[in-house]
């Protein structure tokens, strides 16, 4: 049995999230800790430790900082057709553990669009047919350019038709190496500024109004994985009311 670790590392002030989004630490060292502890327990520099102890760190971020899981309700209000939409504590625990299937759509080029089309030719050719509750990769390639600017706008993303194939076959959690399942917000910019289509908007992600799904954004390692024969464990972390989680993906071979 072997383990692949599925998240980027979580540091501060990452290039490769907008302003607002990116973590900012704050470090307290174990000199500084031991002044909270002398506070504490009234006790003298001389009973702690030589080195100093108890530090600490502050962090300052959004719930889709890093690796995380994004939850229907950051897709909308609403769910399978009009069902509030739930949050990331709701979350059935029992869809964060299962068969792992990846996608190496490497190939494909920066703002592509996956179709349905692509999918079912995609498992025609490994020869495997989705189970309810598999876990869904999709490896675009753009790990490689996490911790750039660039990230952003690298990768292919999953269109409406696709996910909602996927979602179809019993699909409830699926991810990216891509810093989002959609095709780079920027680049679905520039179309609809060309298209003025409405329906080109973060489709992917508005497909769970339909049907219910979870997503993990910002993965990494993709690369590393066979097309199936592998679990993935992926249980987010519980914000109350949260529109996604932080979470740590594995992969188990």
């Amino acid at each position: 049995m072997s383990f692949i670790d599925l998240s980027v590392l979580f540091e501060p002030d990452t290039l490769s999230d907008i302003p607002i989004m990116r973590p900012h630490f704050q470090y307290s060292d174990h000199e500084t800790g031991a002044g909270e502890m002398m506070k504490t327990y009234g006790c003298s520099r001389e009973d702690l430790p030589a080195g100093g102890c108890c530090a600490d760190t502050r962090i300052s971020c959004a719930d889709h900082s890093g690796t995380h899981m994004d939850a229907p309700w950051h897709y909308a209000p609403t769910m399978n057709g009009g069902e509030r939409a739930r949050t990331i504590d709701e979350m059935p625990m029992e869809w964060c553990m299962g068969n792992g299937v990846c996608i190496h759509f490497q190939d494909k080029p920066d703002g592509y669009k996956v179709t349905a089309a692509d999918l079912e030719q995609y498992f025609r050719r490994i020869d495997y047919q989705l189970r309810p509750l598999d876990i869904v990769l999709l490896h675009t390639g753009a790990q490689k350019n996490y911790g750039r600017t660039e990230y952003g706008i690298t990768g292919c993303g999953v269109g409406r038709e696709a996910t909602l194939w996927l979602l179809r076959q019993g699909v409830k959690v699926v991810g990216t190496d891509a810093w989002s399942w959609d095709v780079p917000l920027p680049l679905v910019a520039k179309e609809f500024a060309k298209t003025k289509d409405p329906s080109v908007i973060w489709e992917g992600h508005l497909a769970g109004m339909e049907m219910e799904y979870y997503q993990m954004e910002k993965m990494t390692n993709l690369d590393l994985l066979p097309v199936t024969g592998f679990q993935v464990i992926c249980f987010p972390i519980k914000i109350k009311g949260g529109s996604a989680g932080w979470v740590r993906p594995i992969a188990v071979l």
